[in-house]
């Protein structure tokens, strides 16, 4: 009767579909072992259903981790080991494990194994693959030079005229070779032989020029560098990218000047060009050179002189600010 009036209980509080709490469950699993074995299987509740209350009891109480096996591997590690697999693709376990040796960390070739696998980073073999041309670029920077041309269009009469420059990717430093309305090949090869001059011994620092597949480039072009011991790489077609540097200080250079000044003519567009990469080479801050310029040319900063004088370059357009005595 009791097993009775406390499941009519449970019907009436909880509808449609019967909910048990713990005290339901304590009070029938109790009951329910003093009913006629002919009772037991017209109730609520199985016995397999109080055997599972039970079960779920005991794992509620002991808490404590059960753990088997090995223990897992510190995040720190397995974050360590994903970046020198993604920053050497050459290198294999044994290697990667000798690198966190050096580190102190102690794991197993298995481990890295392991870990790799579940990062999606195939072995050493597969994961070597051919250089890219963000990896060839910063690898290369210090021996390298990237040419381009940009245009400017004369503020009355229209004229377009095309200026000619190189840029070393190292250093940033740029070279401003040339200004002209016509840039065939013949004129093109004269800059790179006036460039050479310029260079002097430095010359023999590059070994590589990045330039596009424009027609202005011919076989002579490249045939002067290659004198001096300078590869002439073409980028692929329709990929400005891979020649960002160039492509970076055409932004730069339009943006700084060519946009905000009306320009007269060839005299005149060579003028401002000259002005602003003396600017550009020994006062403007480069990001990729940790805000230094390419050639500083400023005089060391006194903090004991508190006036800031300012220097007007291009007339106003840009400025140049240093401590003044």
């Amino acid at each position: 009767m009791l097993v009775l009036r406390h499941e009519v209980a449970v019907l009436r509080r909880t509808q449609p579909k019967p909910r048990w709490d713990w005290a339901d469950r304590a009070v029938l699993a109790a009951l329910i072992r003093l009913l006629p074995r002919a009772l037991r299987v017209h109730r609520l509740v199985t016995p397999g259903t109080v055997l599972r209350w039970h079960r779920r009891l005991i794992t509620q109480k002991w808490t404590h981790p059960q753990r088997m096996g090995r223990p897992p591997v510190d995040t720190e590690i397995v974050t360590l080991i994903e970046r020198l697999a993604t920053e050497n693709p050459t290198w294999g376990y044994q290697r990667i494990r000798g690198e966190l040796l050096k580190l102190g960390h102690r794991v197993s070739a298995s481990t890295i194994r392991r870990v790799l696998k579940s990062r999606g980073l195939p072995p050493a073999p597969q994961r070597q693959t051919d250089t890219t041309w963000r990896q060839f670029l910063r690898t290369q920077a210090s021996t390298m030079l990237a040419v381009d041309f940009f245009h400017v269009d004369c503020a009355v009469t229209l004229r377009r005229l095309y200026c000619f420059f190189v840029l070393e990717v190292g250093s940033r430093t740029v070279h401003i070779l040339g200004v002209t309305a016509h840039p065939d090949g013949p004129w093109t090869t004269q800059q790179a032989r006036n460039l050479l001059m310029d260079l002097g011994d430095r010359a023999a620092d590059f070994r590589f020029l990045v330039r596009d597949r424009a027609g202005q480039f011919t076989a002579s072009f490249d045939a002067v560098l290659a004198d001096a011991g300078i590869t002439a790489i073409k980028i692929p077609p329709r990929t400005p990218r891979a020649n960002a540097y160039a492509e970076r200080f055409v932004l730069t250079v339009r943006t700084e000047v060519t946009d905000r000044m009306l320009i007269f003519g060839e005299r005149h567009l060579r003028t401002a060009l000259a002005e602003y990469a003396a600017h550009y080479n020994g006062r403007r801050p480069h990001r990729g050179r940790d805000l230094q310029p390419p050639r500083p040319d400023h005089p060391v900063a006194v903090l004991s002189q508190e006036r800031i004088k300012r220097r007007s370059v291009l007339g106003g357009l840009i400025n140049e600010y240093e401590r003044a005595a």
